[in-house]
C-alpha cells in the first residue's frame, strides 16, 4: 500500500478522493463482475434441467419396455407361501401343495477331545463326488473346525463344548452344515485322505457311534395339479421356484398338505399410477423450462422487466419444442390423448388416470403400444439434449463455464491494473502534500522575514 498523506497540508479528504475515481476506475470489472455472476446463475439452472432430464432419460428407457404398463398384483391363500410376479407377467391362478422345504446338509461328530491320525487328515466328499483333502494345524477340534471352514468345500464348521471326560478333559463335538441348501449342499466328511476314501478305508465321521446326519440336505418340492392325471412335481434347491409360471416366482417357508391357492392378475390402479408418475416427470421439466422463461414485469412505476434465466435460450426453447411434440405427436395415428395424455393450448401437460383406465379395460395392447411409443420419444429427445458427451444441454452448460472462465482471467487482470492505479493516485496525492507542505513552510518563512524588516508593517 503507497504512503497515504491525508490533507495534511491541502485540507483535502485525499482518502475519499481517490476512492471515489478508483470506483469511477473500477467500473468495466464491475461489469464484469455482473457478467460472471449472471452466466453462474444460468449455469446453475442448465445442471438442474440437466439432472432433470437424466433421471427422466432412464424413467423413459424403462417405460419403453415390455409391459412397463402391465403392472399386475399377487396373492395368495397362506402366508407361508410368497408370489412374486414381474410386470406383463399372465394371469394365473392355480393350487400349489408344498411336499417339503429345501434343508441344508448338517452332520455332529462323535463326542472327542484331540482328533487322531498322523498325520491328521480329513476328506470332504461333496454331491458330485469330488474330495478335497483338509489338512488341520493341530488335533484340537477348534482348529479342526477352522481348517473344514477354510477349504472352500461349501461347508462351515463349528467345534461344540460336549461336557468332560473322566479325567475332566473338555470335550468337544463338531457340527458341519453346508453352506447351500438342497440335495446339491450334501457332503460326506472322512477320516483320512483322498485314496483312503476311494479305496473304501476311511472313517465316514457321520457313522461313528455317537455322530449322526442331522439334517439331510434336499430340495425343496411343490406339486402343481396335485391328485389329477396332470399332476406335476417341481423342485428347487432353494425354497425359491423361479419362473414356476412365466414371470411368476413363489417361495415356500414351511410344508402344506392342503393345497395353497395363488393368482396373479391385472392391476389397473398401479398401471395408472406409473403411467401418472411418468408423465408428471416430464410435466416437472416442461414447467422448470416455462417458469426459467418467464419474464417479470415491473411493479413499480420506472421499474425494469425481469427477464427469465432461459429467456431467450435458443438450446432451451428447442428441448420444450421437442418434449411437446414428443408427447403429444400420434403414435402410428393414434393420439395420446385417446389414453390420458394430453396437452391444453396453454401448454400444460395433464393425464386423465380415469381415461387411461378406462382404455386399458378397452384396448390393453393398444395402450401399451402408445405409452412405449411416447416414452421412447421423451427417451431420444432427453438423450440427445442430456448425453454426458454430446448432449445439447450439456455442451451449453461447457460453454457458459467456457465464459466464466475468461472472465474470471479478465477479473484477475483487472485486479492487478486498479491496484496498480490506486498506488499511482496515493504517490501522486502524498507528492501534492508534501509539495504543499514545503510551499506553505516557504511562505510562512517569507512573511516572518518581511515582518523583520518593516516592524512598522508587522504592527
Amino acid at each position: 500500500m503507497g504512503l497515504q498523506i491525508d490533507g495534511l497540508a491541502s485540507g483535502l479528504d485525499t482518502k475519499a478522493i481517490i476512492d471515489a475515481l478508483m470506483n469511477v476506475e473500477a467500473i468495466p470489472r464491475t461489469l464484469l463482475k455482473a457478467k460472471s455472476d449472471d452466466r453462474q446463475v444460468i449455469i446453475t439452472q442448465l445442471r438442474s434441467l440437466n439432472t432433470a432430464l437424466q433421471g427422466l432419460f432412464t424413467s423413459a428407457k424403462d417405460a419403453t419396455g415390455v409391459g412397463a404398463v402391465a403392472q399386475v398384483r399377487t396373492s395368495s391363500s397362506d402366508p407361508s407361501l410368497a408370489v412374486t410376479a414381474a410386470a406383463g407377467s399372465a394371469a394365473v391362478s392355480s393350487d400349489i401343495v408344498v411336499d417339503r422345504t429345501a434343508t441344508a446338509h448338517t452332520v455332529v461328530t462323535r463326542t472327542t477331545g484331540a482328533f487322531t491320525g498322523d498325520p491328521l487328515v480329513l476328506t470332504i466328499q461333496n454331491a458330485a463326488g469330488e474330495l478335497v483333502e483338509v489338512t488341520p494345524s493341530s488335533s484340537a477340534p477348534a482348529d479342526v473346525a477352522r481348517a473344514l471352514t477354510d477349504a472352500g468345500a461349501g461347508i462351515v464348521a463349528s467345534a461344540v463344548s460336549a461336557g468332560t471326560d473322566a479325567d475332566g478333559q473338555p470335550l468337544f463335538r463338531l457340527q458341519i452344515t453346508a453352506t447351500q441348501t438342497g440335495a446339491q449342499g450334501s457332503f460326506r466328511l472322512y477320516s483320512g485322505d483322498a485314496a483312503s476314501v476311494t479305496a473304501g478305508t476311511a472313517t465316514d465321521l457321520a457313522a461313528e457311534p455317537g455322530a449322526a446326519v442331522i439334517t439331510q440336505g434336499q430340495d425343496a418340492q411343490v406339486r402343481l395339479w396335485a391328485g389329477t392325471p396332470a399332476e406335476m412335481t417341481v423342485t428347487s434347491d432353494d425354497n425359491t421356484f423361479t419362473d414356476l409360471f412365466p414371470g411368476v416366482d413363489i417361495t415356500v417357508s414351511k410344508a402344506s398338505t392342503a393345497p395353497i391357492t395363488v393368482s396373479v392378475s391385472a392391476d389397473p390402479a398401479a398401471r395408472a399410477k406409473a403411467a401418472g408418475e411418468f408423465v408428471s416427470q416430464i410435466k416437472a421439466v416442461l414447467t422448470g423450462i416455462a417458469n426459467g422463461s418467464k419474464a417479470t414485469a415491473p411493479t413499480t412505476a420506472g421499474g425494469s422487466t425481469t427477464l427469465g434465466v432461459f429467456t431467450g435460450d435458443s438450446t432451451v426453447r428447442a428441448l420444450q419444442l421437442a418434449l411437446t411434440n414428443a408427447v403429444q405427436h400420434p403414435v402410428d395415428a393414434v393420439s395420446p390423448s385417446t389414453i390420458g395424455i394430453s396437452i391444453d393450448r396453454y401448454g400444460v401437460l395433464s393425464f386423465d388416470e380415469k381415461k387411461f383406465t378406462a382404455a386399458l379395460e378397452a384396448d390393453e395392447a393398444s395402450v401399451e403400444a402408445v405409452f412405449a411409443g411416447v416414452a421412447a420419444r421423451v427417451q431420444q429427445t432427453t438423450d440427445q439434449y442430456s448425453d454426458k458427451y454430446d448432449g445439447l444441454v450439456t455442451a451449453r452448460i461447457t460453454g457458459q463455464e467456457g465464459e466464466v472462465n475468461r472472465i474470471a482471467d479478465q477479473l484477475e487482470r483487472w485486479d492487478v491494473r486498479l491496484e496498480m492505479r490506486r498506488s499511482t493516485l496515493e504517490r501522486t496525492y502524498a507528492s501534492l502534500e508534501t509539495m504543499l507542505s514545503r510551499l506553505q513552510s516557504q511562505s510562512d518563512y517569507l512573511t516572518s522575514q518581511l515582518n523583520a524588516l518593516n516592524p512598522s508593517s508587522s504592527k
